[in-house]
Protein backbone atom coordinates (compact mmCIF):
# COMPACT_ATOMS: atom_id res chain seq x y z
CA UNK A 1 0.00 0.00 0.00
CA UNK A 2 0.93 3.34 -0.69
CA UNK A 3 1.64 6.30 1.75
CA UNK A 4 -0.92 9.10 1.03
CA UNK A 5 1.29 12.14 -0.52
CA UNK A 6 3.10 14.29 1.61
CA UNK A 7 5.54 17.19 1.33
CA UNK A 8 9.44 16.55 2.41
CA UNK A 9 11.61 18.99 3.71
CA UNK A 10 15.71 18.23 4.11
CA UNK A 11 16.93 21.14 6.89
CA UNK A 12 20.57 21.67 7.71
CA UNK A 13 19.89 23.29 11.21
CA UNK A 14 17.73 22.37 14.17
CA UNK A 15 16.45 25.39 14.28
CA UNK A 16 15.33 25.55 10.49
CA UNK A 17 13.71 21.64 11.32
CA UNK A 18 12.25 23.93 14.56
CA UNK A 19 10.98 26.77 12.22
CA UNK A 20 9.50 23.65 9.51
CA UNK A 21 7.61 21.98 12.58
CA UNK A 22 6.13 25.62 13.67
CA UNK A 23 4.85 25.73 9.58
CA UNK A 24 3.70 22.40 9.42
CA UNK A 25 1.33 21.20 12.43
CA UNK A 26 1.43 17.64 11.03
CA UNK A 27 4.69 17.00 9.70
CA UNK A 28 6.91 14.09 11.28
CA UNK A 29 10.25 13.87 11.97
CA UNK A 30 11.93 10.86 9.56
CA UNK A 31 15.24 9.95 11.56
CA UNK A 32 15.62 5.48 10.88
CA UNK A 33 11.47 5.49 9.62
CA UNK A 34 11.38 2.31 10.24
CA UNK A 35 8.25 2.75 12.14
CA UNK A 36 7.02 5.77 10.77
CA UNK A 37 7.26 4.22 7.02
CA UNK A 38 5.59 1.36 7.28
CA UNK A 39 2.58 3.35 9.67
CA UNK A 40 2.30 5.63 6.77
CA UNK A 41 1.77 3.03 4.35
CA UNK A 42 -0.69 1.17 6.13
CA UNK A 43 -2.74 4.59 6.18
CA UNK A 44 -2.23 4.43 10.15
CA UNK A 45 0.49 7.77 10.19
CA UNK A 46 -0.71 10.29 7.15
CA UNK A 47 1.66 13.47 7.95
CA UNK A 48 1.42 16.07 5.63
CA UNK A 49 5.06 16.53 5.82
CA UNK A 50 8.24 14.56 6.27
CA UNK A 51 11.06 16.71 8.09
CA UNK A 52 14.50 14.37 7.45
CA UNK A 53 17.19 14.99 10.04
CA UNK A 54 19.43 13.23 8.42
CA UNK A 55 20.76 16.95 6.93
CA UNK A 56 21.54 18.04 10.08
CA UNK A 57 25.38 17.56 11.57
CA UNK A 58 26.24 16.41 14.43
CA UNK A 59 23.41 14.38 15.46
CA UNK A 60 25.18 10.99 14.94
CA UNK A 61 27.92 9.59 17.03
CA UNK A 62 28.66 8.58 20.45
CA UNK A 63 31.18 10.11 22.76
CA UNK A 64 32.04 10.39 26.36
CA UNK A 65 32.49 13.42 28.08
CA UNK A 66 33.80 12.65 32.11
CA UNK A 67 31.90 10.25 33.71
CA UNK A 68 28.21 10.39 30.67
CA UNK A 69 28.13 9.03 27.80
CA UNK A 70 26.37 11.31 24.77
CA UNK A 71 25.00 9.79 22.06
CA UNK A 72 23.01 11.54 19.25
CA UNK A 73 19.89 10.61 18.24
CA UNK A 74 20.51 9.34 14.86
CA UNK A 75 22.75 7.14 16.31
CA UNK A 76 22.14 3.43 15.00
CA UNK A 77 21.68 0.28 16.54
CA UNK A 78 24.82 -1.19 14.94
CA UNK A 79 26.57 1.84 15.50
CA UNK A 80 25.80 0.93 19.04
CA UNK A 81 27.00 -2.93 18.74
CA UNK A 82 30.76 -2.22 17.07
CA UNK A 83 31.38 0.99 19.27
CA UNK A 84 34.35 -0.13 21.58
CA UNK A 85 33.41 2.12 24.92
CA UNK A 86 29.84 1.31 25.17
CA UNK A 87 30.71 -2.42 24.82
CA UNK A 88 32.92 -1.95 28.12
CA UNK A 89 30.20 0.47 30.03
CA UNK A 90 26.82 0.10 28.82
CA UNK A 91 27.01 -3.74 27.50
CA UNK A 92 22.94 -3.46 27.99
CA UNK A 93 22.80 -1.31 24.90
CA UNK A 94 24.49 -4.15 22.98
CA UNK A 95 22.43 -6.75 24.29
CA UNK A 96 19.01 -4.92 23.84
CA UNK A 97 20.51 -3.86 19.66
CA UNK A 98 21.29 -7.13 19.28
CA UNK A 99 17.38 -8.18 19.11
CA UNK A 100 16.06 -5.39 17.52
CA UNK A 101 14.80 -6.53 14.25
CA UNK A 102 17.16 -7.62 11.65
CA UNK A 103 20.47 -6.46 10.03
CA UNK A 104 18.81 -4.01 7.74
CA UNK A 105 16.41 -2.47 10.36
CA UNK A 106 19.55 -2.45 12.90
CA UNK A 107 21.70 -0.66 9.77
CA UNK A 108 18.94 2.15 9.23
CA UNK A 109 16.96 2.21 12.92
CA UNK A 110 17.90 4.71 15.40
CA UNK A 111 17.97 5.45 18.81
CA UNK A 112 16.85 8.78 18.88
CA UNK A 113 13.82 7.77 16.55
CA UNK A 114 13.06 4.83 19.03
CA UNK A 115 12.89 6.65 22.06
CA UNK A 116 10.36 9.39 20.43
CA UNK A 117 8.05 7.00 18.53
CA UNK A 118 7.84 5.42 21.92
CA UNK A 119 6.34 2.09 20.77
CA UNK A 120 4.54 0.04 23.90
CA UNK A 121 6.88 -3.00 22.42
CA UNK A 122 10.06 -1.73 21.75
CA UNK A 123 12.81 -2.29 23.30
CA UNK A 124 14.87 0.57 24.02
CA UNK A 125 12.40 2.60 26.22
CA UNK A 126 12.95 -0.10 29.14
CA UNK A 127 16.57 0.20 28.20
CA UNK A 128 16.96 4.39 29.06
CA UNK A 129 14.98 4.01 32.07
CA UNK A 130 17.02 1.31 33.72
CA UNK A 131 20.15 3.30 32.45
CA UNK A 132 18.44 6.38 33.96
CA UNK A 133 18.80 8.40 30.63
CA UNK A 134 18.41 11.92 30.07
CA UNK A 135 17.25 13.50 26.46
CA UNK A 136 18.06 17.29 25.59
CA UNK A 137 15.22 18.76 23.48
CA UNK A 138 15.25 21.98 21.82
CA UNK A 139 12.21 23.92 21.03
CA UNK A 140 11.26 27.73 20.24
CA UNK A 141 11.82 28.42 23.81
CA UNK A 142 15.86 27.09 23.89
CA UNK A 143 17.04 24.12 25.26
CA UNK A 144 15.63 21.61 28.24
CA UNK A 145 16.79 18.21 29.52
CA UNK A 146 13.93 15.81 30.44
CA UNK A 147 14.61 12.32 32.36
CA UNK A 148 13.28 8.86 30.70
CA UNK A 149 11.46 8.52 33.72
CA UNK A 150 9.45 11.99 32.93
CA UNK A 151 9.71 11.33 29.12
CA UNK A 152 8.15 7.78 28.03
CA UNK A 153 4.34 9.15 29.32
CA UNK A 154 2.01 6.72 27.54
CA UNK A 155 1.09 4.47 24.37
CA UNK A 156 3.36 6.45 21.64
CA UNK A 157 3.51 9.20 23.55
CA UNK A 158 6.43 11.36 25.12
CA UNK A 159 7.11 14.39 27.09
CA UNK A 160 8.63 16.22 23.37
CA UNK A 161 7.08 19.35 22.22
CA UNK A 162 4.90 19.24 18.87
CA UNK A 163 8.12 22.09 18.09
CA UNK A 164 10.63 20.27 19.61
CA UNK A 165 13.78 18.32 18.54
CA UNK A 166 15.24 15.61 20.12
CA UNK A 167 18.77 16.53 20.12
CA UNK A 168 21.34 13.90 22.23
CA UNK A 169 20.46 11.11 24.82
CA UNK A 170 22.99 10.96 28.47
CA UNK A 171 23.90 8.30 29.92
CA UNK A 172 25.24 8.41 33.38
CA UNK A 173 28.45 5.53 33.23
CA UNK A 174 27.98 2.59 35.98
CA UNK A 175 30.43 2.14 38.66
CA UNK A 176 32.22 -1.00 38.39
CA UNK A 177 30.63 -3.84 39.98
CA UNK A 178 27.68 -3.49 38.04
CA UNK A 179 25.74 -5.81 36.28
CA UNK A 180 23.08 -5.41 33.78
CA UNK A 181 20.90 -7.89 31.26
CA UNK A 182 17.89 -7.43 28.78
CA UNK A 183 15.85 -10.24 28.33
CA UNK A 184 13.13 -10.68 26.17
CA UNK A 185 10.20 -12.66 25.05
CA UNK A 186 9.53 -12.13 21.35
CA UNK A 187 6.74 -11.99 19.08
CA UNK A 188 7.88 -15.09 17.12
CA UNK A 189 6.75 -13.12 13.29
CA UNK A 190 8.15 -9.18 14.24
CA UNK A 191 10.54 -9.58 17.20
CA UNK A 192 8.85 -6.99 19.12
CA UNK A 193 8.29 -7.32 22.70
CA UNK A 194 5.62 -8.99 24.42
CA UNK A 195 7.62 -8.85 27.21
CA UNK A 196 10.81 -7.15 27.61
CA UNK A 197 12.62 -6.72 31.09
CA UNK A 198 16.05 -4.03 31.26
CA UNK A 199 17.68 -4.40 34.57
CA UNK A 200 20.59 -2.78 36.63
CA UNK A 201 22.02 -4.61 39.51
CA UNK A 202 24.77 -3.71 41.97
CA UNK A 203 26.56 -6.32 44.11
CA UNK A 204 25.30 -5.35 47.67
CA UNK A 205 21.91 -4.01 46.01
CA UNK A 206 22.75 -0.43 45.44
CA UNK A 207 21.97 0.51 42.35
CA UNK A 208 19.20 -1.67 41.48
CA UNK A 209 17.30 -0.39 38.49
CA UNK A 210 14.25 -2.60 36.58
CA UNK A 211 12.16 -1.44 33.44
CA UNK A 212 9.68 -3.48 31.54
CA UNK A 213 8.26 -2.98 28.21
CA UNK A 214 5.83 -4.43 25.79
CA UNK A 215 3.69 -5.84 29.15
CA UNK A 216 1.40 -2.26 29.11
CA UNK A 217 1.00 0.91 26.96
CA UNK A 218 4.28 2.68 28.54
CA UNK A 219 7.61 0.97 29.18
CA UNK A 220 8.08 2.04 33.10
CA UNK A 221 10.50 1.03 36.07
CA UNK A 222 9.34 -1.29 38.23
CA UNK A 223 9.90 0.22 41.26
CA UNK A 224 8.42 -2.16 43.67
CA UNK A 225 10.78 -4.62 42.63
CA UNK A 226 13.62 -2.22 42.96
CA UNK A 227 12.36 -1.37 46.83
CA UNK A 228 12.82 -4.92 47.24
CA UNK A 229 16.12 -5.31 46.63
CA UNK A 230 16.94 -1.90 47.68
CA UNK A 231 20.82 -1.82 49.99
CA UNK A 232 20.70 -6.48 50.29
CA UNK A 233 22.92 -8.59 48.31
CA UNK A 234 20.65 -10.26 45.28
CA UNK A 235 20.38 -13.37 46.71
CA UNK A 236 17.89 -16.22 44.92
CA UNK A 237 15.40 -15.28 47.51
CA UNK A 238 15.29 -11.51 47.25
CA UNK A 239 15.12 -11.83 43.59
CA UNK A 240 12.20 -14.18 43.28
CA UNK A 241 10.31 -11.81 45.97
CA UNK A 242 11.10 -9.01 43.38
CA UNK A 243 9.62 -11.04 40.78
CA UNK A 244 6.67 -11.31 43.13
CA UNK A 245 6.25 -7.59 43.48
CA UNK A 246 6.89 -6.55 39.52
CA UNK A 247 3.14 -6.49 38.67
CA UNK A 248 2.41 -4.42 41.49
CA UNK A 249 0.38 -0.93 40.01
CA UNK A 250 0.69 -2.21 36.20
CA UNK A 251 -1.49 -1.88 33.65
CA UNK A 252 -1.52 -5.00 31.23
CA UNK A 253 -2.33 -4.96 27.38
CA UNK A 254 -4.45 -7.80 26.30
CA UNK A 255 -4.59 -8.66 22.35
CA UNK A 256 -4.45 -11.75 20.14
CA UNK A 257 -0.67 -12.25 20.64
CA UNK A 258 -0.79 -12.18 24.51
CA UNK A 259 -3.75 -11.82 27.09
CA UNK A 260 -3.29 -9.59 30.28
CA UNK A 261 -2.60 -12.40 32.61
CA UNK A 262 -0.33 -13.59 30.42
CA UNK A 263 2.25 -10.62 30.03
CA UNK A 264 1.43 -10.39 34.05
CA UNK A 265 2.92 -14.14 34.28
CA UNK A 266 5.59 -12.86 31.87
CA UNK A 267 6.39 -9.96 33.11
CA UNK A 268 7.28 -11.69 36.61
CA UNK A 269 9.03 -14.56 35.02
CA UNK A 270 11.24 -11.92 33.00
CA UNK A 271 12.16 -9.81 35.95
CA UNK A 272 13.38 -12.90 37.65
CA UNK A 273 15.54 -14.02 34.46
CA UNK A 274 17.08 -10.09 34.12
CA UNK A 275 17.88 -9.74 37.76
CA UNK A 276 19.25 -13.11 38.44
CA UNK A 277 21.47 -12.82 34.91
CA UNK A 278 22.19 -8.84 36.27
CA UNK A 279 23.22 -10.29 39.74
CA UNK A 280 25.52 -12.78 38.46
CA UNK A 281 27.82 -10.19 36.18
CA UNK A 282 27.56 -7.89 39.56
CA UNK A 283 29.14 -10.52 41.41
CA UNK A 284 31.82 -11.89 38.33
Amino acid sequence: MYPASFDYYRPTRVPEAIQLLQQHPEAKLLAGGHSLLPMMKLRLATPSALIDLHGIAGLAGIQREDDTLVIGPLTTYDALLTDATIQQTLPLLVEAAQVVGDLQVRNRGTIGGAAAHADPAADFPAVLLALEASFTVVGPGGERTIAASDFFQDLFTTALAPDEVLTAIRLPLPASGVGMAYEKFAHPASGYAIVGVAAVVGPQGEPVRVAVTGAGPVAKRLTASEQVLAGQAPSAAAIAQAAAQATEGMTFLGDIHAGEEYRRHLTQVYVRRALTRAAQQARA
